[in-house]
């Protein structure tokens, strides 16, 4: 077994703070895992990340990070269009990873992310782990047993509404929490099926497996915003609606919208000809039971927020540190890379777009209650 793992963290912006910062500087985690550094390119910023949460290093640079001997894997808490360019750095530094949503923008990028940490030995895990949440372990494990009959169609996720603008972490006025939302609504990376519709299509993925073709489409409704005065130039779509196609007519409707909702936020509904999951439900069964939880999410992280990411860069403490298996993987995440890239290629050129990767789906031998 390896010992502690120095984490560092790219990013000390809003998820940089919730997720990694919160949770790592948590006195029930430092046996297994402690903060090495963290980086931002606001000036100060790092620097009063590392004063307040106890990280051992600050610095400006990515490169600056990736150099420090103590860090031997990285959390990308920054924007999602600067993932694979930052990861392949990692990577080249010797460095594992944890990759906040969206892994990356392109499947090309997610090929080379995952080949490269092959052919290096270096682990990577890729959030959201969805499928960690028992709700759809029990999902799967009914639709694989037949309990809906033959699946004819599902809905699935999430809209934006006034995106990250309201943040009350991003309200203040000091370095580290006065954090500029922009990125959100710019290209590449920004807009709601990168930043939201990610989770629906985890979960939806995660229940019945990867899907064959999608067609879509999308558009701008609001194109410009603004963020304590300052005017926000939106150049990403805010409003995608997609169709896949899972074959045998069973097809999936998934949006990342502006506003409003099918069902509820991020959870697939499910209708088959003998029965249906709705609001994650099978008639009045629940899927929820009492005590549910993630694997480390206990203790004092089951009442913070952002715990789901948390467990995510657990998965990859364990992974480094005992080379327990993880069914949050970059396969899994590229799949949806490939779905939402494709569902934008559909809409811009109005053609059916085939996806062109898979992913291991859970057994049903590994779905016990």
């Amino acid at each position: 077994m390896a010992d502690r793992v120095g984490m560092g963290v790219v990013g000390a912006g809003s998820i940089g703070i919730r997720a990694a910062l919160m949770h790592l500087s948590q006195e029930d985690v430092q046996d297994r895992v402690y903060l090495a550094a963290v980086c931002d390119p606001v000036p100060g910023r790092a620097a009063q990340a590392a004063a307040e949460y106890g990280v051992q290093a600050a610095y400006e640079s990515l490169e600056d990070l990736l150099a420090d001997p103590n860090v031997d894997a990285v959390t990308l808490c920054s924007p999602i269009g600067l993932h694979y360019e930052q990861g392949m750095l990692a990577l080249a530094a010797g460095k594992h990873i944890h990759f906040n949503k969206t892994m990356t923008t392109q499947v090309w990028e997610a090929d080379n992310i995952i080949n490269t940490a092959a052919a290096k030995g270096l682990k990577v895990v890729a959030s959201p782990g969805m499928m960690l949440m028992p709700r759809y372990r029990r999902m799967r494990k009914a639709v694989l047993e037949g309990a809906l009959g033959k699946l004819a169609w599902a809905a699935a996720g999430a809209s934006i509404g006034g995106g990250h603008i309201n943040e009350p972490i991003r309200q203040n006025s000091d370095v580290l929490r006065n954090i500029d939302p922009t990125w959100y609504f710019r290209r590449p990376g920004g807009g709601p099926q990168y930043d939201v519709t990610v989770y629906a299509l985890h979960n939806l993925t995660g229940v019945v497996g990867p899907a064959k073709r999608v067609t879509a489409l999308s558009g701008l409704v609001v194109p410009t915003r603004e963020f304590k005065g300052k005017q926000i130039q939106c150049d990403m779509d805010d409003n995608t609606l997609m169709l896949l196609d899972y074959g045998d007519g069973f097809f999936a409707f998934v949006y990342g919208a502006l506003t409003g909702l099918v069902g509820d936020w991020a959870v697939p509904d499910f209708f088959g000809t003998e029965a249906s999951i709705v609001k994650g439900k099978l008639g009045d069964l629940s899927f929820d039971r009492e005590g549910d939880h993630e694997p480390h999410v206990v203790g004092v992280h089951a009442k913070m927020g952002e715990n789901h990411v948390f467990e995510d860069m657990m998965q990859l403490v364990d992974l480094i540190r005992e080379g327990k298996s993880t069914i949050v993987t970059p396969e899994h995440a590229r799949h949806v890379v490939d779905i939402i890239e494709s569902g934008y290629r559909a809409a811009e050129t109005g053609a059916t777009q085939e996806l062109r990767t898979t992913f291991k789906t859970l057994p049903l031998e590994a779905l016990t209650d």
